[in-house]
């Protein structure tokens, strides 16, 4: 075989080899290798040291079972300045059946590993939340609470029910954060839900029985919602008296 008169397999299979070169490149080397004479037909984007006509060394391909996948790996490779690679193979065969070549699909997993390790670095705090800086913010309280809540259930807060809402609520009145003033109306933005259905699922809360003798005793949350309730309905019913001084 000559430049001018290439082997056929390699005319055959070279567009498909320099896609996945383009494709995958500088990252990726791509083998074309002859199952007949064992020994490697072409190369692009030579990373392992092999040339056109070096040996392949592929073993007996005519052991493998015709009827079997031609399709191997993703299987780890080390080259010898220790990057390691993914690869994969492909047995090419002829009209007859028989291996004819085979393509070799070789991934250096460094730079991968290197992203996935910056990546991972971001991620994760690297030193514990002092808390002394956040004892006294209950905003903090409150969005772990419903943020620790979405990522267990896997549920965005747009899309919890009414007892997982009571759930957080229950959560949210242990830690405090519902005796706080003012508390309400940033609960029902954080839950995607209006301040009245808050008020709702705390009254709601207020009337659920408590373990042991004795009728229940309301809450700070339930608390809380008395103190602001009437107050809230007569900001709405002064509302219409405001409008009719505007118009006047």
């Amino acid at each position: 075989m000559t430049a001018e008169t290439p082997d056929p397999r390699v005319r055959t299979w070279s567009p498909v080899c320099q896609a996945v070169a383009l494709l995958l490149g500088p990252y990726a080397e791509v083998v074309l290798h002859d199952a007949v004479r064992d020994e490697v037909l072409a190369l692009w984007n030579p990373m392992s040291g092999r040339a056109p006509g070096d040996p392949s060394l592929l073993g007996e391909l005519e052991g493998l079972d015709p009827s079997a996948p031609d399709v191997y790996g993703p299987y780890e490779k080390l080259l010898p300045d220790g990057r390691r690679l993914s690869s994969v193979s492909a047995v090419l065969r002829d009209t007859d059946g028989r291996p004819s070549a085979v393509l070799c699909v070789n991934l250096d997993r460094g730079p991968l590993e290197q992203a996935a390790a910056l990546l991972a670095g971001f991620a994760a705090p690297t030193a514990p939340r002092p808390e002394p800086l956040f004892e006294r913010d209950w905003t903090e309280r409150m969005n772990d609470v419903v943020g620790g809540y979405v990522r267990a259930h896997g549920r965005p807060p747009e899309r919890l029910g009414r007892e997982d809402r009571l759930a957080v609520l229950r959560e949210l009145d242990q830690a405090g954060v519902l005796a706080v003033r003012r508390a309400v109306p940033a609960v029902a933005t954080a839950l995607k839900v209006s301040r009245s259905t808050v008020y709702t699922l705390l009254a709601e809360l207020r009337s659920e029985p408590t373990a042991g003798p004795g009728p229940a005793e309301p809450g700070p949350a339930a608390q809380r919602a008395d103190a602001e309730q009437p107050h809230a309905q007569q900001l709405h019913a002064e509302q219409p008296h405001a409008e009719q001084r505007n118009d006047r």
